[in-house]
């Protein structure tokens, strides 16, 4: 026996179900990406910036450090005595500050920048003698010695 021949009409549902599919797996991977960018950021940019710019901080220190332990070595019995010196101007594309403190044999040498710091101790001289003072690193430096100090 023959079946009657018979025309079904399309379902007017299947273009809206395609579509909000669509949607919906479009949204799901925008929401992905957005996360996927933020983390990449975090971790493949920031972070060895940060590492860069803290070792970069502890050799500018341990240069300043230096460079005071010198001056005190050959300064004056009466007198005074200067020197100038460079540093980097910027350190992974940022300012920074370098800030000289501390009384008797804790003084440090404190370089910082952003959310990135260092301390460095000045060796060889944090008993004897007062080290103060604070810089950047734009420009030229200059570390002053005294012997009858400043006011």
């Amino acid at each position: 026996m023959m079946r009657p021949f018979t025309i079904t009409e399309p379902m007017n549902e299947d273009g809206v179900s395609r579509l909000t599919e669509y949607i919906i797996v479009t949204g799901v991977l925008l929401v992905l990406m957005i996360v996927m960018m933020f983390t990449v950021n975090t971790v493949f940019m920031r972070g060895p910036a940060d590492t860069l710019r803290y070792h970069a901080f502890v050799d500018i220190g341990n240069g300043i450090s230096t460079r005071i332990v010198d001056l005190y070595v050959i300064s004056p019995v009466n007198g005074t005595i200067e020197t100038k010196f460079d540093i980097p101007d910027d350190v992974a594309g940022t300012n920074y500050f370098v800030e000289a403190s501390g009384r008797g044999s804790s003084q440090m040498i404190l370089v910082h920048g952003g959310n990135v710091q260092s301390q460095v101790a000045i060796a060889g001289i944090g008993a004897t003698k007062t080290v103060t003072g604070n810089t950047t690193g734009a420009g030229w430096n200059r570390i002053q010695y005294n012997s009858s100090g400043f006011e």
